[in-house]
């Protein structure tokens, strides 16, 4: 596996939402607020996001875009009636964003459904620059 660099240190601001996830139903966040949990990782040249989407249709449900080093998976997951009866299913739209890698390839980004995974791979065309010390003219 490659190791990439990440653009900012988002990760760890939205890790603190995931966290939220896990804890009892009385204190879950509302679905506009949990947003979507995924897996992110390097592998052969190229960054996978897969996300859990079960039970939606990848063509009515979900959107993937990816503009400007982020990408976004939404997902809309509409609630339907019944007379009676119990549901924890969590209904609503669900939003996630993702920093990309340097030198992710935005123009080859592709998507597959499977299973209830939504699997987006986006190659990684050029590797990120490293530092490089600049010399600081002086003028009087």
């Amino acid at each position: 596996m490659t190791t990439l660099q990440h653009r900012d240190n988002w990760r760890q601001f939205a890790d603190l939402f995931d966290w939220a996830e896990g804890l009892p139903n009385m204190f879950a966040l509302p679905a506009t607020l949990r947003g979507v949990r995924i897996e992110a990782f390097s592998d052969e040249g190229k960054y996978v996001v897969r996300a859990e989407l079960p039970g939606m249709d990848p063509e009515k449900d979900i959107k993937v875009e990816v503009a400007n080093g982020m990408l976004t998976i939404a997902a809309t997951r509409q609630q339907q009636e019944h007379d009676g009866g119990h549901s924890e299913f969590h209904y609503g739209s669900l939003t996630r964003r993702v920093m990309l890698p340097e030198g992710a390839d935005e123009g080859s980004v592709a998507a597959r459904y499977t299973a209830g995974i939504l699997e987006v791979t986006v190659p990684i065309s050029a590797k990120p620059q490293e530092a490089r010390s600049i010399t600081i003219e002086q003028t009087d």
